[in-house]
């Protein structure tokens, strides 16, 4: 079914009737070397993104110092299927040359952008400016959508700059933008990522004091933002976003396992122990970086004393496909805690707090709930400051380790 409906937008998209054999020359593998990739999405933009081809079944997508491993590459005919890690979406195309014409595709939403990859450029974007006339470098007090009713919201954008290089993140209060890689031509800064779940790109005019710009994401969505310079700018703290209704002081919850055995947070199992209870999806990369940390973290700490558990918002529209998406990430990630199916068929937080109706609000994907021996709620934290954050990444994991030898303490 998947490849049946990548073909399909392959060919209603590219295909052409006088088109001779001779016209396209097609290989049948991908070349080692570099690509620049390109999504074409809204407003006439283009979204670029780098990867480096090691061998037929083997590439990395880079994005500034994120390198994303590839290994599930598929050939079809005259073509190919790129699938990264984790992730549901997937690069469909079809060998034009040394070239690729194609889709990127996530089936779930029925998502399609259109794809080109070129080989041999290593520039993620073209610079028309001799030289750069401002410089992002900083921390910069950032708000999207501003004056939209129920859309404004509020970030902290933090940029290195040398020469014309832009690398850096808008972190807002339920995570991160990935690590943004792209360039100051002028007075323009334009930045992007692709990690096979979101393809964002932004754009924006720059003084030495505001930016004032457009987020794309992918070719479904784009909405304003503007920022100001402000080096002292913090966000709220991300322990106080979401919190127990008036009247608890614990949660409950009954979810299957991907065998679908019936977990419950009071089965004997966890009882006098410290659990972490993890909110998040297979499709969330902020949800991914917080996998890999705890997964590790488990491994490298096991004790009676503490669990990990994680509960599986997914947009998957049938529970076979959401248990399969689970699965694959304990594969690829080792996870040994159990991550339960709370939710299929929609990622919508309104829907997820229905299911956990202790809480205030489900904010964000992800969200980590700490409760102590005696099952209490200790603590309840929004999002997840990852890699791309830097210091924040840091200050996270030392704040994290301290409470749950806290709580292991008691």
């Amino acid at each position: 079914m998947r490849y049946l409906f990548a073909f399909l937008m392959i060919l209603s998209a590219f295909s052409c009737k006088n088109e001779s054999k001779n016209e396209i020359e097609k290989s049948n593998t991908l070349k080692v070397g570099t690509y620049l990739g390109v999504l074409s999405i809204q407003d006439g933009e283009l979204l670029p993104f780098n990867f480096e081809v090691k061998s037929d079944k083997r590439l990395k997508i880079i994005n500034a110092e994120e390198v994303i491993e590839v290994d599930d590459i598929e050939y079809r005919n005259d073509s190919v299927f790129i699938t990264t890690p984790v992730f549901e979406g997937y690069l469909a195309a079809t060998f034009i040359d040394d070239n690729l014409k194609g889709s990127f595709i996530i089936e779930s939403l029925d998502r399609v952008v259109p794809f080109f990859a070129e080989y041999g450029p290593t520039e993620r974007f073209a610079v028309s400016k001799f030289q750069p006339t401002q410089n992002a470098t900083g921390v910069w007090e950032t708000v999207f959508s501003q004056g939209v009713e129920g859309g404004e919201y509020i970030a902290k954008g933090i940029f290195k700059q040398d020469g014309h290089y832009v690398t850096g993140t808008f972190r807002t209060t339920t995570g991160d933008y990935r690590y943004l890689q792209g360039i100051m031509d002028g007075d323009t800064m334009k930045l992007s990522t692709f990690d096979g779940a979101h393809a964002f790109l932004f754009t924006a005019k720059v003084t030495d004091s505001v930016m004032a710009g457009t987020f794309y994401s992918g070719n479904h969505w784009k909405e304003p933002f503007f920022a100001k310079r402000n080096e002292n700018y913090e966000l709220p703290s991300a322990n106080e976003l979401t919190y127990l209704k008036e009247g608890y002081d614990t949660i409950d919850f009954t979810f299957p396992n991907t065998s679908d055995k019936l977990v419950s947070i009071k089965d004997n199992h966890y009882k006098n122990k410290v659990i972490i209870v993890q909110i998040m999806g297979t499709w969330c990369p902020n949800c991914l970086d917080e996998s890999k940390y705890y997964s590790e973290f488990y491994k490298n700490n096991k004790t009676d004393d503490l669990e990990f558990i994680a509960l599986a918002f997914e947009y998957a529209k049938d529970k076979e496909t959401a248990f399969s998406r689970i699965d694959r990430l304990q594969s690829k990630l080792g996870i040994e805690y159990p991550v339960l199916l709370a939710q299929y068929g929609t990622s919508d937080k309104a829907k997820a707090q229905e299911k956990l109706p202790m809480l205030n609000h489900v904010l964000s994907y992800p969200t980590s709930i700490f409760i102590d021996k005696k099952g209490r709620v200790r603590k309840i934290h929004t999002g997840f400051n990852g890699p791309a954050t830097g210091d924040k990444y840091t200050e996270f994991k030392a704040e994290f380790e301290s409470f749950v030898s806290e709580l292991l303490s008691e």
